[in-house]
């Protein structure tokens, strides 16, 4: 029998990829959640249908939202995850000795148990000291917060069903006031492509912009995600993305990785022309 799982991207284009076997099926109390074994991307995890995470390329995704801010403010010590129920940017961010507690508020605790059992390569972070896991929606979490962290990094799913809340205005302004006076915010911003995607890029800047005054957006080329062109917020209080960027010490850290670079770090803030226009239309407003 020939298997295929398929994620629509518009109504009128689909990623379809073969799948060898369907490891997990389950309904949690928000989502359903599938993990498939497949030849060509390795086991992939689907939350409602849509693709979450591959084990072939995984690291692009994780080590751009890791790693960016990590080479930008020079002493991350306390750190926020909201989301990121997979274990995938804790691995990343535990590569640090300077880091000594990552909080990581996901609202899906059946998500990180199946990723515990069948995605280990991220998942087996998750089991680190370091790390302390709520089990709770993360717009709840950060209201509580106030001057905690040092960085904070929104690993959302898509801006609709569980994930819809870590999209808004009062959102963004909470995680403003739990960062510290230099603190750091990343989020995924979702892919400028297709015309549906581009409005929830806009719409997220937008309201990350009335509570941050400098945010910058930066790009990665991740190969199932739709249209393969995916996009990074960087919001700030004090250090500037490009300004501040500590490349020498970042290399002399000594941490191997896959895609992330200094020279990438540089580009990946250089935008297309259609992905300005999108981001100065909500900017002037």
């Amino acid at each position: 029998m020939d298997l295929w799982f398929s994620e629509y991207h518009t109504e009128n284009v689909r990623l379809s990829i073969r799948v060898e076997k369907q490891l997990y099926s389950g309904q949690s109390e928000f989502q359903r959640i599938d993990v498939f074994s497949s030849p060509e991307f390795g086991r992939f995890l689907v939350l409602d249908g849509y693709m979450m995470l591959t084990e072939r390329d995984e690291f692009i995704y994780h080590e751009m939202m890791a790693h960016v801010p990590m080479a930008v403010h020079p002493n991350v010590r306390h750190v926020l995850l909201i989301g990121a129920g997979d274990g995938g940017v804790a691995r990343e961010l535990l590569r640090y000795p300077s880091i000594e507690r990552i909080d990581l508020a996901e609202i899906d605790k059946q998500v990180v148990e199946v990723c515990k059992e069948f995605l280990p390569f991220t998942a087996d972070s998750l089991s680190d000291g370091r790390v302390r896991l709520h089990f709770e929606d993360g717009m709840r979490f950060v209201r509580r917060m106030v001057d905690e962290y040092d960085l904070i990094i929104v690993d959302s799913t898509d801006p609709f069903g569980p994930g819809e809340g870590l999209f808004t205005k009062e959102f963004y302004g909470n995680c403003f006031k739990a960062l510290r006076e230099d603190g750091v915010m990343v989020n995924q911003h979702e892919s400028p492509f297709y015309p549906n995607d581009a409005i929830a890029v806009q719409r997220a800047h937008k309201r990350i912009v009335q509570s941050f005054s400098l945010s910058m957006v930066y790009q990665a080329h991740i190969p199932t995600y739709p249209s393969g062109h995916w996009l990074f917020g960087f919001s700030t209080k004090k250090y500037h993305p490009l300004h501040d960027f500590k490349g020498l010490e970042w290399k002399a850290r000594g941490i191997k990785t896959r895609y992330y670079n200094t020279q990438l770090h540089l580009g990946a803030f250089a935008l297309p022309n259609y992905v300005e226009d999108l981001l100065k239309d909500v900017e002037a407003h």
